[in-house]
């Protein structure tokens, strides 16, 4: 083969060396993921071997590779494969045929073009009062209309000011005036910059947006790096306008640009985004208050037409006293609207003893654009709209806002007012009709962050710390309750710790489809679940926040967000820590660290995660827990195994057997002994297979058969036929396809009765590579179309494209 064949696949063999390594700690993939890596394995000690014996991929002498997790590392496996590549023609086949492979394991963009692609349309609802600012979009129309394409540059426009100037309403009104020009679609969102500690971190905008595009959620990457280059590749030629409002600094809002000459990007803040101006040719414009007589109108719509007549010059001291901020004026004009016999007059008095301080109920105030609060004109018409409510209205008002929770839900509502729902909901309306909130979607709202800073001031010095934490706690607990429910049946036989969990029980005529439900549930309220925790970490409510982070496992395990998934379970470690110091569950700690790695792995950082379980292991054996401990261990032994440290995994689940031994009856884990054993064996065995100690591997993986058949509960048949495939790659990797065939065969009824779709499809690939290895193309051929249509049925486009190309192949 010669050196123009090989120079190609430079590039492609170090991406797909990425890939794989990436998807190999993080699951991604599945088990054609699994057998990738395990392949590069093979190919990089082949490499080794025709090398003579030097040190392949990890770079520290050891005489077996590992997996490549840098980037140092992954060029490093690289340039290894391609040198040997280029002296044996056999190897760079083999190596060219991997690449092949890999490459369907990369997140891949679905263009604009394509049938089925995504067309977002991400906008919220736009003000029906909208007024003036039709010179922005002039503008921007003049940007689009005058600005030269610069390759992979889109047109940037920055609009900034103070709080209440109607920078989302311009931004939200444009997009809509636009998006003709946009035949791809709009993506929006809210990045909650008012405050450092609330702003999205960009990894979490990303995976939204690339949903949103059409990349099905387990295919995400776990690290912002990874995310962003597929967002851009997304973006790619495509014709779409990417809004992104409320952003707290550049650095929240560079990662989130396309790379596309024909996007449109239209970022809001409150602060000047210098880099974002100088380095990616923004074009900045600041939002000016309005007129006096655009202020009347906008004042004159919202308030309604049903009002009677007021005189212009009273209209005109009311407008005059909202300072031209249309968060002021919508908010004065919401209170005359609903209350019909409230007089213009009134609200006039009411605003100037507000702004010259007169009035004996007048309250000191600030904001973060204008900290004396000396002419706040948001402040001064929120006191004026919080004067008219009833007493139980403004205790209600008062209570929401003791934690800057992203939307506000009737269930949060209640909790943190302690009333009924019912009561809630009516409350939630009548500050949404008078502009103090704001609704988002169905039974959702939303403060503006100038109200609740409002609301909160208000509350501090009305209700005190003791009754806004009481507040936060009955948040928690209400949010840990659903959470936990949610997460069972997600993931019903998980041993857990949280005493959320008693109880649990799963009905009998339990719908099919009741655990992808449930993950919907966790999914609509993750960011409230996050700000949930934060808040319950702040207000010192340690017991219930490990236990919220705990009742989001199957949320993470299954759909990732690893950026909030780490964050969040830093501070579940650090509660748990705390708890343990203070008679609580001691337990806890090893179980936090442990989902705390496997959110490492997810993004990729192996060292941590090897140390957070390290970490696990040591405290679940200083406080005798012997579950946690096992299964600390277990997953160390998981992580050797996805790193290709097969003697270290083996040890490893050798270890957690032994301390599973150890559990009595009555002991916490013993009754999920038998299947956490059975577990464990089938894991020696798969270790022990990679080693090529095959004699003792069939030993393990029988054991592990029978075990799984003959649990106390019934038999589990999904993981037999994790077993019977275990079983067929042994049997294949030994040499035997005959013997691999038969398992596998036992693998399939299994999986059906198991009903387990994409498992299936696993399998009839794995068999096709039986029969190929026995030269029986038409009974490969046979199950590579079953396959293809097992991993369509169960919604994976990729892995049935990938099966169509293969069988395709032969006739190219």
């Amino acid at each position: 083969m010669g050196e123009s064949w090989v120079e190609p696949l430079v590039s492609m063999a170090l991406s797909a060396v990425g890939t794989v390594a990436s998807g190999a700690l993080s699951g991604a993939g599945g088990e054609m993921g699994r057998r990738t890596s395990e392949r590069l394995c093979g190919l990089l000690s082949r490499a080794r071997t025709e090398d003579g014996g030097a040190g392949t991929g990890s770079g520290d002498g050891e005489q077996q590779p590992t997996l490549p997790v840098t980037e140092s590392e992954q060029l490093a496996a690289t340039l290894r494969l391609m040198e040997v590549a280029r002296r044996y023609p056999e190897f760079a086949r083999d190596l060219a045929e991997w690449v092949r492979e890999a490459s369907w394991l990369a997140p891949r963009a679905l263009p604009a073009v394509a049938h089925g692609a995504s067309r977002p349309q991400m906008l919220p609802p736009a003000t029906a009062v909208f007024t003036d600012r039709e010179d922005v979009i002039e503008w921007i129309t003049a940007l689009l209309d005058d600005a030269d394409p610069i390759p992979g540059a889109p047109t940037i426009a920055a609009l900034t000011g103070p709080g209440g100037i109607g920078k989302t309403a311009v931004a939200v009104r444009c997009a809509y005036a636009l998006r003709e020009r946009f035949p791809d679609g709009v993506l929006f969102v809210d990045l909650a910059g008012a405050s450092s500690g609330a702003a999205l971190p960009p990894s979490d905008v990303l995976a939204r947006f690339l949903e949103r595009l059409g990349v099905p959620p387990a295919k995400v990457p776990g690290d912002e790096a990874r995310q962003r280059d597929l967002y851009r590749d997304c973006m790619a030629d495509r014709r779409m306008m990417v809004v992104l409002d409320n952003a707290h600094a550049d650095a929240q809002v560079i990662p989130l640009l396309p790379a596309s000459p024909g996007c449109l990007v239209l970022v809001t803040s409150r602060q000047r985004l210098g880099r974002l101006v100088a380095e990616h040719g923004a074009h900045p414009r600041i939002l000016r208050p309005l007129s006096t007589a655009d202020s009347v109108l906008l004042l004159r719509r919202v308030a309604g037409s049903e009002r009677a007549a007021a005189p212009d010059a009273v209209v005109q001291a009311v407008a005059r006293a909202a300072g031209g901020v249309p968060l002021a004026l919508c908010t004065t004009g919401a209170g005359l609207a609903v209350r019909e016999h409230l007089p213009w007059e009134r609200v006039a008095r009411q605003l100037s003893e507000r702004i010259h301080g007169q009035g004996g109920d007048a309250v000191p105030s600030g904001s973060i654009d204008d900290p004396s609060g000396s002419a706040d004109p948001v402040r001064h018409a929120q006191d004026v709209s919080y004067g008219e409510l009833t007493p139980e209205c403004a205790a209600f008002y008062r209570a929401l806002a003791v934690w800057a929770w992203p939307t506000v839900t009737v269930m949060c509502a209640a909790q943190a007012a302690d009333v009924k729902e019912d009561q809630a909901r009516v409350l939630l309306e009548q500050l949404a009709r008078v502009h103090l909130l704001e609704e988002v979607g169905e039974e959702r709202y939303r403060f503006h962050d100038l109200a609740r800073a409002h609301a909160r001031e208000l509350a501090m010095a009305e209700d005190g710390h003791g009754r806004m934490s009481a507040g936060v706690r009955r948040v928690a607990v209400a949010h840990l309750r659903c959470a936990a429910e949610a997460d069972f049946r997600v993931m019903p036989l998980r041993w857990r710790l949280g005493a959320a969990y008693r109880g649990l029980v799963l009905p009998e005529d339990r719908d099919p489809a009741d655990g992808k439900h449930a993950l919907a549930e966790l999914r609509r309220e993750r960011e409230n679940l996050a700000a949930v925790i934060r808040a319950a970490d702040h207000h010192g409510f340690d017991d219930l926040v490990w236990q919220l982070c705990e009742a989001m496992w199957g949320l993470h395990l299954l759909l990732g967000f690893h950026a909030q998934w780490i964050d969040t379970h830093l501070l579940g470690v650090e509660a748990a820590r705390r708890c343990a110091a203070e008679f609580g569950d001691r337990r806890a700690v090893g179980r936090m660290l442990v989902q705390l790695a496997f959110g490492y792995m997810g993004a990729g950082r192996a060292d941590d995660a090897e140390e957070a379980l390290a970490q696990a292991v040591g405290a679940d054996e200083a406080c005798g827990h012997h579950r946690g401990q096992a299964s600390a261990v277990e997953a160390l032994g998981l992580l050797h195994l996805k790193r290709w440290r097969y003697a270290e995994a083996q040890q490893c689940f050798e270890e957690a057997r032994e301390i599973l031994g150890r559990i009595r009856e009555r002991d916490d884990g013993w009754e999920d002994l038998p299947r956490a054993t059975a577990l464990l064996e089938h894991h020696i065995g798969r270790a022990q297979t990679k080693q090529r100690h095959f004699e003792a591997a069939l030993t393990r993986l029988n054991d592990a058969l029978v075990r799984f058949r003959t649990l106390p509960d019934g038999r589990d048949a999904y993981n037999e036929g994790r077993v019977y495939m275990s079983l067929g790659e042994l049997h294949l990797e030994a040499g035997d396809a005959d013997l691999a065939r038969v398992s596998l065969d036992k693998a399939v009824k299994a999986m059906e009765t198991a009903g387990a779709g994409l498992q299936l499809a696993d399998v009839f690939e794995s068999r096709a590579r039986c029969h190929r290895v026995s030269d029986r193309p038409a009974q490969a051929a046979e199950d590579l179309r079953t396959a293809a249509v097992h991993y369509e049925e169960n919604g994976d486009r990729t892995g049935a494209e990938r099966i169509r190309a293969e069988l395709a192949e032969p006739e190219a």
